[in-house]
């Protein structure tokens, strides 16, 4: 502002003198021509200081993450693991994220090896926290959490979370082609077993509309696709790890009724020689799993399959049904 304040000035100035012949013209254009020259490198200056302060508000941002206090420990010596084919266990846990409040006390929870179980509850129930819990974001304050016979925290949290898939609410698309969005799941997946993911998980239809197919550039964070679109892709990103358990997190909560079905189907494929857990608010996604477990007040209110649960005349899980179908409202 004081340099532009300085150069108007200076025209100001100069033209009145120049006007009433006090100043001669081409003094007065060797005086603007200097006075730009002179004001210049002031003007880089102010635009070195702006962008000085910007990028130290970013390096801060970016130290403060790298500074950032780790939650879980591995254990000295961890222990590998090659396949996580086995049955998993809640055994008797505890959890907190704050001391104010217990989201879960002495929880137990088992999930059989090979099946696809669905998890429903009301909001704050817990559902999504103990996805976080088997991928070892958070280590319980009490208890453990076992598959087969090991103990989650004995093992190396590479090992751990490179054989579970995860499908959350949140999808996080990079500015790339939607090839490379899929092969992030595995970077040595091959192009056919791009196409195959992208057809379980019903977004290859879509795709090949495009122009330029799977080297369709999607902008950040996906924003030139729909909610919808985004969410398959992420589906596919997740086939194509091949994980031994995959956890859908709310997955279906941004596709249309009949995209929902799509890929439902394709879950019972996907189901083959791993475990699927589904934490969904729409009960109809989880309709078909061999089991259902429904999470009320910090602990397993009942289980069983849709058909079992619906014929209980007391159920939550029937209550639930009933009012998002309108049956009761």
């Amino acid at each position: 502002m004081g340099v532009l304040a300085g150069f108007l000035g200076t025209i100001l100035i100069g033209s009145h003198m120049a006007l009433s012949g006090t100043l001669a013209v081409g003094s007065y254009s060797v005086l603007v021509f200097l006075t730009q020259r002179f004001l210049w490198p002031f003007t880089t200056l102010g635009t070195l200081v702006d962008d000085f302060e910007r990028s130290m508000a970013s390096s801060k941002r970016i130290f403060d993450l790298l500074e950032t206090k780790e939650y879980i420990v591995e254990q000295e010596k961890p222990e590998s693991i090659e396949n996580l084919k086995k049955d998993i266990h809640f055994d008797n846990i505890s959890f907190s994220y704050d001391k104010n409040s217990t989201l879960f006390k002495k929880f137990n929870l088992k999930i059989k090896s090979g099946t696809a179980v669905g998890i429903v509850g009301d909001t704050g129930s817990g559902k999504t926290t103990l996805a976080k819990l088997l991928l070892r974001l958070y280590d319980p304050d009490q208890g453990r959490i076992m598959i087969g016979d090991q103990d989650i925290s004995n093992l190396s949290i590479e090992s751990l979370r490179n054989r579970i898939g995860i499908v959350s609410q949140d999808t996080f698309l990079f500015n790339a082609s939607i090839k490379e969005n899929i092969r992030y799941g595995n970077k040595l997946c091959s192009d056919e077993e791009i196409v195959s993911a992208a057809k379980q998980s019903q977004c290859d239809e879509f795709i090949s509309s495009l122009k330029d197919g799977y080297e369709t550039l999607i902008g950040e964070r996906g924003q030139k696709l729909s909610g919808g679109q985004r969410q398959r892709l992420a589906i596919a990103r997740a086939i194509v790890r091949d994980p031994d358990i995959l956890i859908f997190d709310e997955a279906t909560s941004s596709v249309d009724n009949r995209t929902e079905r799509l890929i439902q189907k394709s879950f019972f494929d996907l189901k083959k020689n791993r475990t699927m857990i589904i934490v969904a608010h729409r009960l109809s996604t989880i309709r078909n799993c061999d089991n259902i477990f429904v999470i009320k007040d910090s602990a397993v209110h009942e289980s069983g399959t849709h058909d079992q649960l619906m014929s209980s005349s007391d159920s939550f899980y029937a209550e639930l049904w009933n009012i998002q179908t309108g049956k009761k409202i």
